[in-house]
């Protein structure tokens, strides 16, 4: 049977999804609405089903889903437009930081199945982590086809629990940019040593992703990981005695989760 998905805003986030999408898209009829005319383009030559408006859609159209990739200040006026497809057959998935599922239920009248999705930017490469709760109008068949969908992007969790967004944003959300920073610090302590700037990002980068691709792949804990590269009064203890001492490091990224999950809070409450 067919999904008729509708795909609200078609940026980086949205095209992401859309691309992975096309994997699968013997098995699903995807309609876009994206207002710039660049972004809409793009969405065609994907084969997808653009217009520039809502009112654009042909008056018996119904989808089954409405992926909701818009930024999260105009999300209250977007909404003004779809409210029609409100109040049961027809499921809104929200990607857009911060928004609760109170703030969909109050906005769209009826018993309205709504997600909420945390993704994050490797999404966009096919490595996102994504979290989604679902309020108690979403069916386990709706569920599984949105997981379903949303593994193109990444791999997919639920939670049951909506207070637990603040943390999964916290660490997954905003949880590559610490990685970055990580990479960006590796590579000028690598050219601080003398490294050339090229070789230096290099190794940072690459040290980075096979460290990480190990911890995923392994059955051991990161750790167990960690102590198998640290020989006794060698290099790498050296390191990590820097790191360590006094927790120093994972203080640090304690408190910076901490802030990051507060102001996850602060923003839901705007």
């Amino acid at each position: 049977m067919t999904s008729k998905i509708l795909l609200v805003g078609c940026g980086n986030m949205g095209y992401a999804m859309l691309e992975g999408w096309l994997s699968v898209k013997e098995e699903l009829e995807i309609w876009v609405v994206e207002r710039a005319e660049t972004l809409r383009e793009r969405a065609s030559g994907a084969e997808a089903i653009a217009y520039t408006n809502v009112s654009d859609l042909p008056e018996s159209f119904s989808p089954d889903l409405i992926f909701l990739a818009v930024k999260p200040q105009v999300m209250s006026k977007v909404l003004l437009d779809y409210k029609r497809w409100s109040g049961g057959r027809t499921t809104f998935i929200s990607v857009a930081a911060g928004l609760t599922v109170d703030f969909f239920e109050n906005a769209l009248p009826g018993a309205t199945p709504v997600i909420r999705c945390m993704p994050n930017t490797p999404a966009s490469i096919g490595a996102g982590a994504i979290v989604c709760y679902a309020n108690s109008h979403v069916s386990q068949s709706t569920k599984v086809l949105t997981e379903r969908l949303l593994s193109c992007s990444g791999s997919v969790s639920y939670v049951e629990d909506e207070n637990l967004m603040d943390a999964v944003t916290a660490i997954s959300g905003s949880g590559p940019a610490y990685v970055f920073y990580f990479i960006e610090a590796l590579k000028q302590a690598g050219e601080a040593t003398g490294l050339p700037p090229q070789l230096a990002l290099k190794l940072a980068t690459q040290t980075v992703y096979g460290a990480a691709s190990l911890a995923k792949q392994s059955e051991e804990a990161p750790d167990k990981l960690r102590e198998r590269v640290t020989s006794p009064a060698g290099t790498t203890a050296a390191a990590l005695d820097i790191f360590m001492t006094e927790n120093r490091l994972m203080n640090l990224v304690s408190e910076a989760v901490k802030a990051a999950a507060k102001r996850s809070v602060e923003l839901s409450n705007i």
